[in-house]
């Protein structure tokens, strides 16, 4: 998770996209960490998850990442948990949840637990991983003055 949090606190100063990032590993190999780019790539597609996923799906030459677990400093929006479900990764840890990201970013809240429940998906998932230095995050992207609207 130190991994995704470190990629996520660039965009603070580059505001090249909210302060979110995520870091794939597979035993004990990392494999990708990347981090939000939706501001600078102009593609609202960009979260950290998704970028993550290219990565890895990439290095490892498949579209199935079973045996992988990913790290996200924040609970993955809808988009991102239907990636890493169809991506077959294992668990998600993530950090902060969707309601603590509600009041900076326009988030549909709608909790990975829900989505796991209706999709009837296999993903494990553990919240709460490094909350504090992830909620930093939120709060510190919070006091940037000119910030962009998202």
């Amino acid at each position: 998770m130190l991994l995704a949090v470190k990629e996520a606190k660039k965009n603070l100063k580059s505001l090249h996209g909210g302060p979110f990032g995520a870091c794939i590993v597979k035993g004990k190999k990392v494999l990708a960490v990347a981090r939000n780019t939706v501001l600078k790539s102009k593609d609202p597609t960009c979260h950290a998850e998704i970028s993550a996923i290219r990565l890895a799906s990439k290095k490892l030459k498949t579209h199935e990442l079973k045996g992988c677990e990913i790290y996200s400093t924040t609970e993955p929006c809808p988009m991102c948990f239907s990636a890493i479900h169809w991506a077959k990764i294992d668990k998600i840890y993530f950090g902060t949840r969707t309601s603590d990201v509600k009041k900076y970013f326009n988030e549909l809240t709608i909790t990975d637990a829900v989505l796991k429940r209706l999709g009837k998906s296999k993903v494990k998932i553990i919240p709460n991983v490094a909350w504090e230095e992830c909620n930093d995050l939120l709060k510190d992207w919070g006091k940037i003055q000119k910030r962009p609207e998202y």
